[in-house]
Formats: structure tokens, C-alpha cells, sequence
């Protein structure tokens, strides 16, 4: 029988795998070790995500498999923050933010420093630059921030609202959404001189394509769940069958009707379950079932909220 607790990965990595980035990434993925587990869990689900933005813009794979390395890195200047302030379970003051902040200039010049990194600077020093200026380290503006950058920033963000990190609660898809989206519209804190108050935080392209990634994802997700659901309905038919054998024996005197029915309960129970465990087992099913089905009607009612959003 399958694990009653199994769980779905709403990050799909189909089109990661699809690039053949083990070799690539290694030496990367060995200093993310490193990293707590937080930040790492984090900087693999922006790589994933990045990666599936490229192929929804049409990107080419060799660029694809550049940003999505960058975007594995995009974090790597936090090996450099202290571990209070990176794993603080509360939120950072001010002083603490500034510390923070610095994982941007830091990941740069590990980058710079390694001939292996040097190529994918750009993930880490321009992550948190925003096309109004008003982004940090530089304070750069949409024409000076690099492309994978741009695509770095939807992912990390998208990533960082609906994950629980120490401090953050987690926020469903569609709020986080409509976050994401907000940032595409102008900024009254954006620097008049730059001529880009206009444009907003982060790329409105980008992010029109990354309700087209996670609509696809709560898609998979939902194949998934309903392949699980019809697997437990399976479950409780050939429970039902067991449990109405049980009956039979259990209402009869004689013997070999009972030698009977328990030879046909043996052949409907599965390895490691037995009459001792039955009740159990059975309730779990039942259990499952619910949980499961409640879950479907979820995603059914999430994605038909995320298809409601414009960009």
C-alpha cells in the first residue's frame, strides 16, 4: 500500500532535470551544504522556479541553464551573515536588516574570487535590485539590471511569501500573487531622478509568466492528488470486501465456512497487514480519503482564483 503520508512537491522538476545540471551545479550544491537549511531549501526552489520561467519565456537552454545556476547561487553571500542574524526566529531591526543586506556584495565577491563561480555573479549581486531604483545594492534601474536577475527577483520573492521561513508565516498562492503583482505597478518611493518611477519593482513579463508556471504546478499537484484519491478508493473497496468476509465469519458456527472465509480474507490482505491490524489500517484509509479530498477541492479552488488574477 502506498504511504498514507506521502506529499506532493508543488515545486516540479521536470524541467530542471531536463538540462542535465548535476555535473554542472555540483560544486555549487556543495557550498550550498553550507548553508542552513532554510536558505538552502529556499535556493533550490528559486533555481526550480527561474528554470521554468526561462522555458515560459522561450529562452534558449543555454541561457537557461546559465540563470538557473545563477539563481541556485542567488543566496550564497549568506555563508558570510552571522548565524543570529540569518536564523533569527524573530524579525530583524533596522541594524540587523543592513547586516543582511550585505549577502548581495558578499556573494559577489566570493564569485569574483572563484574562477568556478565567476560566470554566475550576477544571480547574487543583483537579486534585490528593483527596476525603479529603488533596490539595493546599486540602486540600479531596469536598463542596468541583467535579465537573469530580473527573472532571480520574481522567483525569490514568489519563493520567499510562500514559504514559512523562521520569523514569516505562510501566505496562500494567490495572496502571494497578488503581492507579487503590486510590485509591478509604480512606486510613489521611486527616485524621481531616474526617469523609472514608472515601472515598478519587478518585471511585469516575468511575472505574467510565472502565473503560467504556477498554474501549471497546482495542475500537477491535482493529477497527482486525484491519482492518490482513486488509489484510496481502491483501498476501501478491497477493505469493505475484508471487512464484510469478517462479518461472514464472525456469524457462522461453522468451521469450515469460517476455514473459508479467512482463506479469502489471507488472499485480500496485503504484506503487513493482518486481522490484529486491520481496524487500523482501514481507518487511516478512510482517514486519508478525506484529508486528500478536502485538499483537491483546495487546489480546484485555488487555481480557479490564481486564473482570475491579470497582471
Amino acid at each position: 500500500m502506498k504511504d498514507l503520508k506521502e506529499k506532493f512537491n508543488f515545486y516540479d522538476q521536470t524541467y530542471l532535470k531536463s538540462y542535465n545540471l548535476d555535473k554542472a551545479i555540483q560544486y555549487q550544491l556543495n557550498l550550498l551544504d553550507s548553508l542552513d537549511i532554510f536558505t538552502r531549501e529556499h535556493s533550490e526552489n528559486v533555481a526550480t522556479i527561474a528554470c521554468n520561467l526561462c522555458r515560459k519565456l522561450h529562452l534558449s537552454k543555454g541561457f537557461t541553464e546559465y540563470c538557473t545556476i545563477c539563481a541556485y547561487l542567488h543566496d550564497i553571500g549568506k555563508l558570510f551573515i552571522p548565524s543570529k542574524i540569518l536564523q533569527k526566529p524573530a524579525q530583524l531591526t533596522e541594524e540587523e536588516y543592513e547586516v543582511m543586506k550585505q549577502h548581495t556584495t558578499l556573494g559577489y565577491k566570493l564569485c569574483i574570487k572563484d574562477t568556478k563561480l565567476r560566470p554566475y555573479y550576477a544571480g547574487p549581486y543583483y537579486h534585490h535590485e528593483s527596476l525603479d531604483g529603488t533596490g539595493y545594492p546599486q540602486g540600479l534601474v531596469r536598463k542596468d539590471i541583467p535579465f537573469e536577475a530580473q527573472i532571480i527577483r520574481v522567483a525569490d520573492e514568489y519563493d520567499a511569501l510562500v514559504h514559512k521561513r523562521q520569523y514569516k508565516s505562510h501566505i496562500g498562492i494567490t495572496d502571494a500573487l497578488k503581492i507579487i503583482i503590486e510590485h509591478t505597478k509604480p512606486s510613489e518611493n521611486a527616485p524621481k531622478h531616474t526617469g523609472y518611477t514608472y515601472a515598478g519593482k519587478i518585471n511585469k513579463k516575468i511575472v505574467k509568466k510565472l502565473l503560467k508556471v504556477v498554474i501549471d504546478d497546482i495542475e500537477y499537484e491535482i493529477s497527482c492528488v486525484i491519482d492518490y484519491v482513486q488509489h484510496l478508493q481502491d483501498e476501501i473497496k478491497r477493505y469493505k470486501k475484508i471487512e464484510h468476509y469478517i462479518e461472514k465469519r464472525n456469524s457462522t458456527k461453522n468451521k469450515n465456512k469460517q476455514l473459508y472465509y479467512e482463506q479469502y480474507i489471507d488472499l485480500l490482505l496485503h504484506a503487513g497487514e493482518s486481522l490484529e491490524n486491520f481496524d487500523n489500517l482501514y481507518q487511516e484509509v478512510k482517514d486519508a480519503y478525506i484529508l486528500r479530498k478536502e485538499i483537491l477541492s483546495n487546489l480546484h479552488k485555488e487555481i480557479k482564483n490564481v486564473k482570475k488574477l491579470v497582471v
